[in-house]
């Protein structure tokens, strides 16, 4: 008999290629969330609190680079690494446009790069994170270099 798969888990790093696409789940970013992170943490800078403090640089109420990209790791965790990542070791983010209270935001992932470790049975695994909205605008780039677990045995 099969050992039966365990539903929501990710990854491990053997299942993966360089090459390999994956798209994550839309989430539409709301007023309650901008309130709830910006509250948590501390990021209460005027922009955020004031609506009409924009000069008119944006219209719309301005969501924080930091929480688009939170909601998209929170999306990536739920379907590629829940249960197999040990470690998020870099990121390097790129914001390209605003992200508004209302906007819908997803990600397509390439993974470029698999890199086993002499231990443990895990590897470094660099993937390309590119966020879009619901009018597929990339909103922002990220690299993410996470260290996955291997086989289970």
């Amino acid at each position: 008999m099969s050992e039966t798969k365990l539903l929501g888990a990710g990854y491990i790093w053997q299942e993966l290629a360089v090459g390999q696409r994956f798209r994550t789940f839309r989430r539409t970013i709301t007023e309650t969330d901008i309130v709830n992170f910006i509250s948590v943490t501390g990021m209460l800078e005027t922009i955020f609190i004031d609506t009409t403090f924009s000069h008119g640089a944006m219209k719309g109420r301005p969501v924080p680079g930091g929480l688009t990209y939170g909601l998209i790791e929170g999306l990536l965790m739920q379907g590629m690494v829940q249960g197999t990542g040990l470690a998020l070791l870099e990121v390097h983010k790129k914001l390209l446009q605003p992200v508004i209270a209302g906007d819908t935001v997803w990600a397509e992932v390439e993974v470029t790069g698999i890199r086993p470790t002499s231990k443990h049975n895990r590897a470094v695994v660099t993937s390309r994170v590119d966020v879009k909205n619901q009018h597929n605008v990339d909103v922002m780039t990220y690299t993410a270099v996470r260290m996955l677990a291997g086989e289970r045995h």
